[in-house]
């Protein structure tokens, strides 16, 4: 960039989740190339990381569903003005909506451009349209960019930029495939997963929406065609998920799985986890915005099944077209992942290179250069 930025992210907190990962990595890539990263939220685990990279932090809490959160509006206006800020960019709908009511109040000459990224396909509303009301929108997949002209169709699709989000290569190396001392060690662990028959992985929240139901019944379909297979679903055991998870172990045991069958809580080494299956299952029941799983596995080397919709479906057509099957069709499923099971499907050679947009590298650049387009842009109206 031409100049030294002083760059404002804005939202709700920094406790977990890519929203909130995306955000340290940008501040680490503006603190990187010389540049000032400054980020508003009412704080939370990841804190200590933020200021580790050289980030700064200012605590307000503009993502809580409140009306008191009003009163934030004229804190965050005078931060804005302390820190001299060229850039606010806001990652959240409540702190977008609090941005824009403190920009309000600013004259021109002192108001900073205005960025948003839509991170999630929310439902459309006058509420989430101010995720599309940035001078620069950005986009973390096609999907999303789509989403938003079909919804929001006054937006100006020249103020779009599509940013997919990015893993770091090195966390996610190439691995044989499978790992058997990963599997070995895992299984150490978790009993469950011990045997010589094919691993299938499913990572994700314990939540309905992401398919383990799904994962089951193609597990069930498998054991009773001979396959020794086990299923993993790391993620699924978390604090309040208790109703769920117990539901999900009533099913496997009226199946005749219970056995082969690992619901875990979320663990630090997922790439140890990919390296160690055979397949991962991407079977969200509701369409996302991206699909992070999938570029994390084929990074690894572990190939991927999942529903052909949403992020998701966009990456496998892209990445591995054999792997994007149609939505809930559980037939086709069985069919891909016992043919892919049944191989030992190699991923193809070109993988890396065309894994190449979505390293975090890419991310990181690409999301500083829409910075300094905006920052140059003095011809453009501010909000």
């Amino acid at each position: 960039m031409s100049r030294r930025l002083t760059v404002v992210q804005a939202l709700p907190a920094l406790q977990a989740g890519g929203v909130e990962r995306s955000t340290l990595e940008i501040a680490a890539a503006l603190v990187a190339a010389g540049h000032r990263a400054v980020v508003v939220s009412a704080g939370g685990r990841l804190l200590a990381d933020l200021q580790v990279a050289g980030g700064e932090h200012v605590a307000l809490e503009i993502g809580r569903k409140s009306p008191l959160v009003l009163r934030h509006v004229s804190s965050l206006r005078r931060l804005l003005v302390e820190v001299d800020a060229d850039i606010v960019h806001a990652r959240s709908r409540l702190p977008a909506w609090i941005v824009r009511l403190a920009l309000r109040g600013l004259p021109a000459a002192r108001r900073p451009r205005f960025v948003t990224t839509v991170h999630g396909l929310n439902s459309p509303s006058r509420y989430s349209a101010v995720m599309a009301s940035g001078e620069r929108v950005i986009c973390v997949s096609d999907t999303v960019r789509a989403h938003v002209l079909r919804h929001y169709p006054e937006t100006d699709p020249e103020r779009l930029r599509v940013i997919p989000r990015g893993i770091d290569p090195a966390a996610f190396p190439m691995a044989p495939r499978p790992d058997r001392a990963a599997r070995a060690g895992f299984a150490a662990r978790y009993p469950q997963l011990a045997g010589d028959g094919p691993l299938l992985l499913l990572p994700g929240r314990g939540t309905r929406l992401k398919g383990h139901a799904d994962a089951l019944r193609l597990l069930t379909r498998l054991r009773a065609e001979g396959w020794d297979a086990r299923l993993w679903m790391p993620g699924a055991r978390e604090p309040g998920r208790e109703d769920y998870v117990a539901e999900l172990e009533s099913d496997a045991a009226r199946a005749g799985i219970a056995h082969a069958v690992a619901l875990t809580p979320p663990i630090a080494d997922i790439a140890q986890a990919y390296a160690a299956a055979d397949l991962t299952l991407q079977l969200s029941r509701k369409p996302e915005a991206f699909g992070r799983t999938v570029i994390e596995a084929l990074s690894v080397g572990c190939p991927v099944v999942g529903w052909a919709h949403g992020g998701v479906g966009e990456l496998l057509r892209e990445l591995l077209p054999a792997g994007a099957i149609p939505a809930f069709d559980g037939h086709a499923l069985h069919i891909e992942a016992q043919r892919m099971l049944a191989q030992a499907q190699a991923l193809p050679d070109t993988m890396p290179a065309r894994l190449s947009r979505y390293a975090l590298a890419a991310m990181q650049s690409a999301t500083l250069n829409c910075y300094r387009e905006i920052a140059d842009d003095s011809s453009r109206d501010r909000r």
